[in-house]
């Protein structure tokens, strides 16, 4: 096998269940980032935690950046470009994280009542490590090549959009609020 990009999805009967497969997830190789969500058995459903690896390297990064190239400015160039090249990578790292959660969003339903799903976005060059974790805590595995699931995020959205822009024309004709420019 080639090394994929996949989105690598463990499903877990019991809720309980997640937490030491969580963290032994943290350890696998190419993996990029991990989160864990748990329905009850009345339907709630809820995030209990994410894993990122390299989170925050992007801010930083970009600030030392920023910084040395400020040095043509001096002391003052080099605190104005660490904070430029700070605010471009946190802007880098902020839209990453908004399409983590568009992708939870749209794997929620996988999620069974009672039980929990951990999702892992992976790099794998073979697929034992994920398979051999997802058997010692007796998890089901799934595999979305991720360029895949990306399309299926973008869908989604394109989706929530057109329905936000029909409800915002219904109650515009309807003669509810609208919102008119000066």
């Amino acid at each position: 096998m080639s090394d994929q990009h996949n989105v690598v999805l463990l499903t877990f009967p019991d809720a309980g269940a997640w937490r030491p497969a969580f963290d032994e997830a943290q350890r696998l190789p190419g993996l990029r980032m991990v989160a864990a969500m748990e329905r009850s058995a009345d339907g709630l459903l809820e995030v209990k935690d994410t894993f990122t690896r390299g989170a925050g390297m992007a801010t930083v990064g970009s600030g030392v950046l920023g910084g040395l190239i400020g040095l043509l400015g001096g002391p003052v160039g080099v605190l104005l470009g660490f904070a430029a090249g700070a605010a471009l990578g946190n802007a880098a790292e902020e839209h990453q994280a908004a399409e983590g959660g568009a992708g939870l969003i749209v794997l929620s339903p996988r999620v069974p009542d009672g039980g929990a799903l951990l999702a892992l976005e992976i790099r794998e060059s073979a697929p034992d490590p994920a398979d051999e974790l997802a058997a010692r805590h007796g998890a089901a595995v799934e595999r979305i090549d991720a360029h895949d699931f990306t399309e299926r995020i973008r869908a989604a959205e394109k989706r929530a959009e057109e329905e936000t822009a029909e409800e915002s024309a219904g109650e515009t004709a309807d003669g509810g609020p609208s919102v008119q420019g000066s």
